[in-house]
């Protein structure tokens, strides 16, 4: 563990703006995008609307396109929004209900463009047997089928409303494009303004330590939702042996996570720490040396975006991720990170403990370097412009 620490965040939800002031926020720029979103939350929300928002407001308005998001308790008063934009984007979470497809139709009668946000394979019915196995789901239970047909039938009818789509990586967009025949266009996922300030506070606390540490080394699982136990049992007989031989090794599990079974005998030296705002969340990765990302290899992992690894690289954590598509297409094994296949997990998670100072000093800089260029908020306009505004 380091011992260098930045004070916890008092943390209050960046979005929480007026309705008019989000009118104005929208008015400021042209071309002009209107994101609807359901209801905000700390994950799906913030890194396909709010941070689109940001990082078009940072362009100063003008002749400058820009963005806003507005909500499902605000429909009554859309129309002002959508006299004002040129393209509504409907958020996966905005499920088909009457008040959806009225929104969409009033915007079709304005002829704006309607666009369709995803970060998830959860619009094709076809997966989803998929999505019940890898959430560990129970398929014997008639209403675990029940939610997730109506949930996918409810997203896929808010896509059909729509011209396109816009998601987080290519393998996504295929399967987007295949199940539509609509065009797809990419928006990584990337890190917001208040994410890089906190883990550049946070990076500049262990190098002015000279990366002091505690003695023990973390491994860290980050786990945003209750549904990842057959990703977490790819490692943890792993973690449990490599326990037995190295008293040094220490757990720390952020988030929903039952550690099971293969770690009850460790239970003096696993740390388990609730789940976090999405402030605080990299002082907690930022604490710990190594970040664990595994995932079971399906269709429905490969549409995942790579954000375990860019927010622990913005802390300096070194990670360990399954080979899924876009974690391949992020990383470089060895150069700044490490890619495991499900048998492989073992001697490569051993020679990174083995190694870890030496691999700390090369790798932790220059995957911080590169987070910085490619998922920083200041880095997004152009990608953001273009699938928004261009060639449709």
């Amino acid at each position: 563990m380091y011992t260098a620490k930045t004070a916890p965040v008092a943390y209050t939800a960046p979005w929480d703006i007026p309705f008019d002031q989000r009118v104005a926020m929208l008015m400021r720029g042209s071309p002009r995008a209107a994101y609807f979103y359901a209801k905000p939350d700390t994950s799906t929300f913030r890194y396909r609307a709010y941070n689109i928002a940001q990082s078009l407001a940072a362009l100063g308005g003008g002749n400058q396109p820009s963005a806003s998001w507005f909500t499902e308790a605000e429909t009554g008063q859309m129309g002002r929004v959508l006299d004002a934009c040129d393209v509504l984007v409907l958020c996966r979470n905005s499920l088909y209900t009457d008040r959806v497809a009225r929104l969409a139709a009033q915007a079709r009668a304005r002829n704006r463009r309607i666009l369709f946000d995803c970060d998830d394979l959860v619009f094709d019915p076809a997966f989803a047997h998929v999505i019940v196995d890898t959430l560990d789901q129970d398929p014997r239970v008639d209403a675990v089928w029940s939610t997730w047909f109506g949930y996918i039938g409810q997203v896929g009818a808010t896509f059909a409303l729509c011209d396109g789509a816009l998601v987080t990586n290519p393998y996504l967009g295929g399967k987007a494009a295949a199940w539509s025949g609509k065009p797809v266009r990419i928006i990584p996922n990337y890190l917001n303004r208040e994410q890089q300030d906190i883990s550049d506070q946070v990076w500049n606390a262990k190098t002015a330590s000279r990366w002091r540490r505690d003695g023990r080394l973390h491994l860290g699982y980050f786990s945003g939702s209750p549904t990842h136990n057959r990703d977490f049992g790819l490692v943890a007989p792993v973690i449990g042996r490599m326990m037995d031989a190295d008293p040094s090794l220490w757990f720390r599990g952020v988030g929903f996570l039952e550690p099971g079974p293969h770690l009850e005998r460790h239970a003096a030296r696993i740390e388990s720490i609730p789940l976090q705002d999405f402030i605080n969340l990299q002082r907690e990765i930022g604490a710990v040396e190594l970040n664990l990302a595994p995932l079971v290899d399906n269709a429905f992992t490969n549409c995942k975006s790579e954000l375990k690894w860019f927010e622990a690289a913005a802390v300096g954590a070194l990670t360990v991720a399954s080979p899924t598509f876009t974690f391949r297409a992020a990383m470089q094994h060895g150069r700044d990170g490490w890619l495991a296949e499900s048998f492989a997990w073992e001697p490569v998670l051993a020679d990174v403990v083995r190694g870890f100072e030496a691999y700390r000093a090369d790798v932790a800089p220059r995957a911080r370097a590169e987070v910085r260029e490619r998922y920083g908020w200041d880095r997004q306009a152009a990608v953001i412009t273009a699938a928004l505004f261009e060639g449709w």
